[in-house]
């Protein structure tokens, strides 16, 4: 969430950054400082007036002691009279708060300064790709075959269990998925995450918290009796765990890992791209959160992209980088890299990780700040998928593919324990 302040002191910047994410209400950012400016107006009447209150009251005390009781009297039905108007006063508070609050939570991250300008994923930028690339020829077939013939996911199982985008795995499929959750985390750790185990089940709060909530209301799994949503990531619960904190300056930088089911409603998603593993409502995911002091973040977002990389390289697919571009990034992102790999079979991209900077924009909504010189100051927050299984697990299929079965590249077959699906 962007601070009221920010918006006062860099309107301009603020109105150009949501421009390039072709933000269109941009009266949003006048209603909110005219909306705080109506707060403080109240604010000030009311810590007047119970000032006052205050004042009055030590000045009855006075007057008894000295016997005018008349005078005391009159004084204390104007404190009544200030206390009521107070109550007042305290009710119109409430309502501009709330209103300022709603309109912020309108509003999206500020771009950093190297994200363009851009509408779509057609606009975004490839800052890297690590092979050229083409099709397997005649005779290949997609992932979602693959599995079929091999017995290694059953999605019609899974339709008939839950509905459809909760696929069965099954035999060597199931323990693949194993062998690639260990391996992201095993590499994760090595690089100095803490591994957690969180919740899959978060509040309401914790949603705000980190900005799925208002924005991806809709797109979340929800569990009315008991006010709970379903996790779309573990960045979720994992950020939350620092939410009204305030870390000393040396428990920084903070590193997690997790895995987790991710629950998404993916709602209006239809046609042939969803086929498969291409979009799930339900599928595994590792990923790493760091809280990290401001001057540091953009060092350690590019960091986060190496290591990302690392991981694929390891896994021997053909991948790319992509900076993307204003229009075509998270809500409460000030940055966001996106990692696709190559899907030879159906001859496309597709997205396996996003490693986002959010710099304060989380951070103010968990109230999460560090103490810095006897001072209190907000963190940055950043996160990355390191790794998304499904389409992790479309490629390793679908590009690994021979007469004799499906050959495992080296480092995953270290983890499974079998180099061939055959």
């Amino acid at each position: 969430m962007l601070q009221v302040n920010f918006l006062r002191e860099n309107k301009e910047r603020v109105l150009e950054g949501l421009k390039k994410r072709q933000f269109k209400n941009l009266e949003l950012v006048d209603e909110a400082i005219a909306t705080d400016d109506e707060r403080k107006k109240i604010q000030f009447e009311l810590d007047s007036q119970l000032s006052e209150v205050n004042k009055i009251s030590k000045e009855i005390g006075l007057l008894m002691k000295e016997g005018k009781k008349e005078e005391a009297e009159s004084a204390k039905s104007k404190t009544a009279q200030y206390k009521e108007s107070s109550k007042e006063l305290q009710s119109q508070l409430d309502v501009q708060e709330k209103k300022l609050l709603d309109i912020l939570y309108q509003l999206p991250n500020i771009p950093g300064e190297q994200v363009k300008n851009g509408a779509s994923a057609d606009d975004n930028e490839i800052v890297y790709q690590s092979h050229d690339v083409e099709g397997l020829g005649e005779g290949a077939i997609p992932h979602w075959e693959l599995a079929k013939k091999y017995s290694l996911i059953d999605f019609e199982l899974g339709v008939k269990i839950a509905g459809a985008g909760f696929p069965v795995y099954l035999g060597k499929g199931a323990r693949l998925q194993r062998a690639l959750v260990q391996y992201f985390l095993d590499k994760n750790v090595d690089a100095g995450y803490l591994e957690v185990n969180p919740p899959h089940v978060v509040n309401e709060a914790s949603g705000y918290g980190t900005g799925q909530l208002p924005d991806k209301e809709g797109q979340m799994y929800y569990i009315g009796a008991d006010d709970l949503y379903l996790i779309p990531t573990a960045e979720v619960p994992v950020t939350n765990l620092y939410r009204d904190v305030l870390l000393e300056e040396k428990e920084l930088p903070i590193k997690n890992t997790a895995f987790s089911q991710c629950y998404r409603r993916e709602a209006g998603s239809y046609g042939a791209h969803v086929r498969g593993l291409n979009r799930l409502h339900q599928f595994e995911k590792v990923e790493i959160v760091r809280i990290e002091k401001p001057e540091n973040s953009y060092a350690v977002l590019d960091e986060m992209v190496e290591h990302v990389k690392e991981i694929l390289t390891d896994l021997e697919l053909p991948f790319r980088i992509l900076r993307l571009c204003g229009g075509d990034m998270g809500f409460a992102s000030a940055m966001t890299y996106d990692f696709e790999v190559w899907s030879a079979a159906q001859e496309k991209w597709l997205e396996v990780s996003s490693v986002s900077n959010f710099e304060t924009f989380q951070a103010n909504r968990l109230k999460c700040r560090y103490k810095t010189d006897g001072k209190s100051q907000l963190v940055h927050t950043l996160n990355g998928s390191a790794m998304a299984l499904p389409r992790i697990m479309a490629a390793l299929l679908e590009n690994n593919q021979t007469a004799e079965g499906i050959k495992l590249p080296k480092k995953v077959a270290e983890y499974a324990k079998f180099d061939v699906i055959s």
